[in-house]
């Protein structure tokens, strides 16, 4: 008696169904062994599972924000003092401009008596939780270097990002959204390459989220496909990965390839509920200042941080200031007004994070960074002659302010000092390497192990630096 194969498969427990069950159980464990973003455990002990980095555009002046510096007062109108010495700078030379006072007013806020400037009465609410680092410090004194310093830890192009390390060292929590999410505000002095994975493999890069109900480009399928044919064509070009691949395991391109495929099959119904802010409560909403027009654009990003963040998403970058035309904190010309305008958009968004974070129990697991890409110089751009709203500081790489909160960070703490004009960090010196390899530390990651071989020679994040981070520090009682 002869029988058809569809009967011979079905009388052995191999019908199509069984089949099709068989290759998608087949295809998830090959994922898990070929997919360069499954999940890792963290080698070190972690109090920080995802990183919120607020990145203010431009460089914001620390003298006039988080580091009060009273000598510029008396000192206002002359040349700075020989004893300080002399910098170079971008667009000015240092010792011969006059010294530009700052016009904002510094009070003690907390149990800890932080002294912060009146631009951020909302920040100042949560002092007792920021650990407030005063003495940053890497010698870009360009907008491209300075931002490649802070981002990628180098001041040239080519090296990948800190949020693309950690995405490369821990994988992903979700597989449903990208590791690693940017939401711009605009264009960037240095470009994308600040949030690129150099010469990581391509998976590891930033994903840029847009405003709106498509927050991710190119997610929606051609018209008339169905999403069951979707599935059925992409397990079918899987399979046809999977057997070119096989002998081909040196080559991780393909198979990043093959996960941007099934992320981005996912995240066609993951990014709209994500974009939904609708769903949040009125007083949520509120929290965050998206029922005022000065504050919704900044406000609405920052809620979106929060809803990655309980997504597990690893890392978030929020940029504050842009390249066409909107403002940033980059202060030449006019510093105090264009501060005051910038912190106005983002001083209430930060603070109901921070809020939003902890009263969600979030902001123990999350680590909340602001700065920028240096500071400003305690000397004006140009004459003091014109006065008014029209002053300016350049670029001050040399020393300058950052701060974070959460992720296993103690709270109401103050670590290193400038010198008495803001100019030089002299006490307790912080560079981008140290709070790299700090982050790292935060993470479950050891910096001087986190390498990749490319060029001939093992790279890390911190690439021979590093060796002053002070995680013991921001976590000691």
């Amino acid at each position: 008696m002869s029988i058809d194969r569809r009967r011979f498969l079905e009388s052995a427990g191999l019908g199509f169904g069984s089949l099709a069950a068989n290759f998608l159980l087949a295809r998830d464990a090959a994922a898990a062994t070929t997919n360069p973003l499954t999940a890792k455990k963290p080698p070190l002990p972690v109090t920080a599972k995802s990183v919120i980095f607020l990145f203010m555009h431009g460089g914001p002046s620390h003298i006039d924000t988080f580091d009060p510096k009273p000598a510029l007062e008396k000192l206002h109108g002359q040349p700075p003092p020989d004893s300080f010495g002399d910098v170079q700078l971008q667009f000015s030379t240092f010792k011969k401009q006059p010294i530009l006072a700052s016009r904002r007013t510094f009070r003690k806020h907390g149990q800890c008596g932080m002294e912060i400037s009146d631009l951020f009465p909302n920040v100042a609410r949560h002092a007792d939780s920021l650990a407030l680092i005063r003495s940053m410090h890497h010698d870009g004194f360009t907008h491209t270097a300075a931002l490649n310093w802070l981002n990628n830890g180098w001041p040239r192009l080519g090296r990948p990002s800190l949020g693309s390390w950690i995405v490369y060292g821990l994988g992903s929590e979700s597989d449903s959204l990208p590791a690693f999410v940017v939401m711009l505000d605009g264009g960037i002095k240095s470009g994308p390459v600040v949030y690129s994975s150099g010469f990581l493999p391509a998976v590891f890069q930033g994903t840029t989220l847009r405003h709106g109900p498509s927050p991710i480009l190119n997610l929606k399928p051609r018209d008339g496909m169905s999403q069951a044919s979707q599935r059925e064509f992409l397990d079918l070009l899987q399979w046809n990965n999977q057997r070119y691949s096989a002998p081909r395991a040196d080559d991780s391109d393909l198979a990043a390839r093959m996960s941007s495929y099934e992320l981005a099959f996912k995240m066609q119904m993951a990014a709209p509920e994500l974009a939904d802010l609708g769903k949040e409560s009125e007083v949520t909403r509120k929290l965050y200042g998206m029922d005022e027009d000065g504050t919704r654009d900044f406000g609405s990003r920052c809620l979106m941080a929060r809803r990655l963040v309980e997504r597990g998403v690893r890392f978030i970058q929020i940029w504050s200031g842009n390249t066409n035309g909107g403002g940033d904190w980059d202060g030449h010309a006019s510093c105090d007004k264009g501060h005051t305008s910038m912190a106005a958009k983002t001083d209430k968004p930060v603070a109901g994070l921070l809020a939003d974070l902890k009263a969600r129990g979030l902001l123990d697991s999350t680590l909340v960074v602001w700065g920028g890409e240096f500071g400003r110089t305690c000397t004006s751009d140009g004459s003091l002659n014109g006065g008014g709203d029209s002053l300016g500081r350049d670029h001050n790489p040399y020393g300058f302010s950052l701060w974070l909160a959460g992720g296993g960070v103690r709270g109401g703490k103050i670590f290193g000092e400038t010198d008495d004009i803001g100019l030089h960090a002299v006490k307790d010196r912080l560079h981008v390497h140290d709070l790299h390899a700090s982050m790292l530390k935060l993470m479950g990651l050891d910096h001087t192990k986190l390498t990749y071989p490319f060029q001939g020679r093992d790279f890390r994040p911190t690439d021979v630096g590093g060796e002053g981070e002070i995680t013991a520090r921001l976590m000691a009682p």
